[in-house]
């Protein structure tokens, strides 16, 4: 049975300054001409391989990469297997190209998890574009991640009842409207602010709100996600 390269059984990440990009391309000339693209005026790490039998056999540590390779490949791995070997691998997104493929086969690319069908034989300034548009999307993704553990960081520590004043605060009350709600005085809602907002390191009721917003955003796409 075939194993994964090791970099595809841990866990690494792409670079703020570019990206692991990895070519699976048979012709030599196609392979040259993408390297250059890609490559040309960045610091990306950018990888080539003549088949999918090498770049098994390389090993290679590229953590969350972009992978790139031609449907109909050389050797004993075949586009279809490497795309089943690469499908429960979630930090690696994969562009397939081919040309004059069944319909069979174009579902089975694109229910194997491929982000994209990339038409070949393959515009090298296609290529650059659909490479630069998929790190963009990374890179936002990986700021957004930041940004949900950021204020569910700062909002842990929070207390039942702070977590039930931030609620009423969301809702757009007052205090004496958070009172009546939470049958407390007004007093005890402006002390449980004040906590809240030195708990959450936020400076003003703004940025304690958008907080709240991040944090509520994240769980629910961690819901979406688990099927909830």
């Amino acid at each position: 049975m075939l194993g994964l390269p090791r970099g595809l059984r841990h866990h690494g990440g792409m670079t703020e300054t570019g990206g692991h990009i990895h070519l699976i391309l048979p012709d030599a000339t196609e392979r040259a001409a993408c390297f250059r693209a890609i490559a040309a005026g960045t610091t990306r790490v950018v990888r080539s391989f003549a088949s999918a039998d090498a770049w098994l056999e390389a090993e290679p540590d590229p953590g969350d990469a972009i992978l790139l390779f031609r449907w109909r490949q050389p050797g004993k791995v075949s586009g279809g297997a490497l795309l089943d070997r690469i499908a429960s691998c979630p930090g690696l997104v994969a562009f397939v190209a081919a040309e004059r493929l069944s319909i069979a086969e174009s579902r089975a690319v694109l229910r194997g998890g491929a982000h994209d069908l990339l038409p070949a034989p393959l515009d090298p300034r296609l290529v650059r574009r659909t490479i630069d548009a998929a790190l963009s999307d990374w890179h936002a993704q990986r700021r957004a991640a930041a940004a949900h553990r950021d204020a569910e960081t700062r909002l842990a520590a929070l207390t039942p009842r702070e977590r039930d004043i931030l609620e009423s605060l969301a809702a757009g009350l007052g205090n004496k409207a958070i009172a009546r709600r939470l049958d407390l005085s007004p007093r005890t809602v402006e002390v449980h602010r004040a906590n809240i907002m030195r708990r959450a390191g936020a400076a003003n009721v703004a940025e304690l709100l958008r907080l709240a917003f991040i944090a509520e955003q994240a769980q629910a796409g961690f819901s979406i996600r688990n099927g909830a």
